[in-house]
């Protein structure tokens, strides 16, 4: 299978992931006062900028290299697979904008646990691509959880800014969150959505 399918595939997980905690969330809500509500929602907010702004760094230096070379710089020198660290972190922002740090949890962990099986694919296939040289970078960069202490740097890059538009575009379908999970409140307010469950 073609590195763009499995880049595709990625895109897919997501989305389905997103789709069904979309329709468990229509009858979940928050928990506690409502200060800590909008607390919440304001620090995935910030987790979603996160999100799309790492996003869009991994893209400056992985756009358009990816199924050409080892990219070992920037943000893949610190984990193999940032631009899932990345989405998990703009996942939980998605979550928190229900005002409940459970689903914000579980937003992000549900999101890092389903790129899991994409990431295997992903490294069986760039194994068979480049061999020893990325048999080296398996087993010095973390596949996941990033290691700061590994970052190193290019003195310049090439970027294509067509690859950075689209990341950018991407990214700004976690802002969706935000309309929609107010919509939701606001009809389980309302009365039209029953609340089954209160997570804090």
């Amino acid at each position: 299978m073609a590195l763009a399918q499995y880049q595709k595939m990625r895109r897919l997980s997501l989305a389905v992931l997103l789709l069904a905690a979309f329709v468990l969330l229509l009858f979940v809500g928050a928990s506690g006062n409502e200060e800590i509500h909008d607390m919440v929602e304001a620090i995935g907010l910030g987790f979603i900028v996160i999100g799309i702004v790492g996003r869009m760094w991994c893209t400056l230096y992985i756009g358009g290299r990816k199924s050409a070379e080892i990219v070992t710089t920037g943000p893949y020198s610190v984990t193999r697979n940032p631009l899932y660290v990345f989405s998990s972190i703009a996942a939980a922002g998605v979550g928190a904008q229900t005002g409940s740090v459970t689903i914000a949890i579980l937003f992000l962990i549900g999101c890092a646990v389903a790129f899991q099986v994409v990431i295997a694919r992903e490294e069986s296939f760039l194994k068979g691509e480049f061999g020893p040289s990325y048999g080296r970078y398996l087993a010095t960069v973390p596949r996941f959880l990033p290691k700061p202490s590994l970052f190193r740097d290019e003195e310049e890059l090439q970027v294509r800014t067509k690859l950075i538009y689209r990341t950018l575009t991407d990214g700004l379908v976690f802002f969706v969150a935000m309309p929609v999970f107010e919509l939701i409140e606001l009809a389980q307010q309302s009365g039209w959505l029953p609340v089954l469950l209160r997570l804090p």
